[in-house]
């Protein structure tokens, strides 16, 4: 491994059908008031939001609820979450819910002290909060972001077609996260199979960058492997423990920082496909399904032997005989022959994307130079035509 760096992840994990277990205890560190950030009706449905309540009220909690986070929260949204925070004083955020609940609560965390414009500073400027920072904990309801193990908070603000994310420093992690995989189950299949493509993109945004001998690519091709055999499953039925469990903690792993570690990192896949997201409001794996193709295709000659290894020791392709050109291109056909077979989005028309989007989109999109590519505008607009 080359490089220099410094590891740590303050976030607790209670992992298991009976994580909620945990719950109890860890209020014990926060002060009387909780505000309960969730999305739709669906924790309620499930009985999810019953349990909790019962635990915050046996806990003398006051419980101050902020319903209705959508799938890509709004910098709207967020306004309306910092003030009812400040306003009631709020102790603990507890985000119950997928990956948007928890990137919007630490949003608001970071957002419900600062006197000005939290849109503009942490996403426009990427400056680190200095205010006062509520602490956030995480019922995981759906898996694919990571957002339970990490600082990152995506945001979207409609008005300037803009989604971006900021990933925050160890003072934004999630204190403590509860991971149900049986709260997973009644999931739509959509946003399942979505996730699983999140976690695949996530991992790969990290291995598909540097040149050395790094562990962090063994452990790479571990999660892959692992995410591979178990969606298979889940994609036949959603209710194996064992599967579902195993995904949840793959995507845990994929995103809380390890993996990443003495990596340059790409992320190009997700710059493109936040900019899809701003314009279309598309579930967010699914824009990264759409585009990873054409981008990976871009940019495989520039990174070649990684490709060729990711064929090999990711997808089982047989070397003997074959360039490193040959497997490489086996290796993506794999992966898309998996895609294919889980049901992800192939293209952005099904998405709402229209050729008259491309310029727009391109422009929202931030070029990064982590990966083995830098790629220019044009590179951008080629690949959202190839992947309609």
């Amino acid at each position: 491994m080359l490089g220099n760096f410094m590891y740590s992840n303050p976030t607790r994990l209670h992992f298991g059908d009976k994580a909620l277990d945990g719950l109890a205890q860890e209020l014990k560190n926060y002060g009387p008031t909780v505000m309960l950030t969730y999305g739709g009706g669906s924790i309620k449905k499930s009985g999810i939001y019953d349990s909790i309540v019962a635990i915050l009220n046996a806990a003398g909690k006051k419980i101050v609820e902020l319903p209705g986070v959508m799938s890509n929260p709004t910098s709207d949204k967020l306004i309306e979450g910092a003030k009812l925070a400040r306003d009631n004083k709020v102790d603990l955020i507890l985000a119950v819910g997928g990956g948007s609940v928890c990137d919007y609560s630490k949003a608001v965390s970071v957002s419900a002290y600062y006197d000005g414009d939290p849109w503009e500073k942490y996403f426009l400027k990427m400056e680190e909060p200095e205010c006062k920072i509520i602490p956030v904990g995480c019922v995981l309801t759906m898996v694919g972001t990571g957002s339970e193990m990490n600082g990152g908070s995506v945001i979207t603000n409609h008005a300037q077609k803009l989604k971006i994310g900021h990933v925050f420093g160890d003072n934004v992690f999630p204190k403590f996260s509860i991971l149900n995989p049986t709260y997973t189950f009644s999931v739509p299949q959509y946003q399942m199979v979505a996730g699983f493509f999140d976690i695949m993109s996530h991992i790969m945004e990290q291995y598909f960058s540097g040149q050395d001998d790094n562990t962090s690519d063994y452990i790479a091709e571990g999660l892959m492997k692992s995410l591979i055999t178990s969606s298979r499953i889940a994609v036949k039925n959603p209710r194996d423990y064992e599967a579902r469990s195993n995904i949840m903690w793959t995507a845990t792993w994929a995103l809380n920082t390890l993996i990443g570690k003495a990596k340059t990192q790409d992320w190009m896949v997700h710059m493109i496909g936040q900019s899809v997201g701003a314009y279309t409001n598309a579930t967010h794996g699914m824009t990264l399904s759409a585009v990873s193709l054409a981008y990976y295709r871009t940019i495989m000659n520039a990174g070649l032997k990684k490709f060729a290894r990711f064929a090999v020791n990711v997808w089982g392709v047989n070397p003997e005989g074959r360039s490193d050109e040959e497997l490489a291109k086996a290796g993506l056909s794999a992966l898309e022959s998996w895609m294919r077979e889980i049901g992800v989005v192939m293209n952005l028309r099904e998405l709402g994307v229209t050729e008259d989007m491309y310029e727009g989109i391109a422009d929202g999109t931030f070029i990064l130079e982590g990966g083995y590519k830098k790629l220019t505008r044009e590179e951008v607009i080629a690949i959202l035509k190839e992947s309609m």
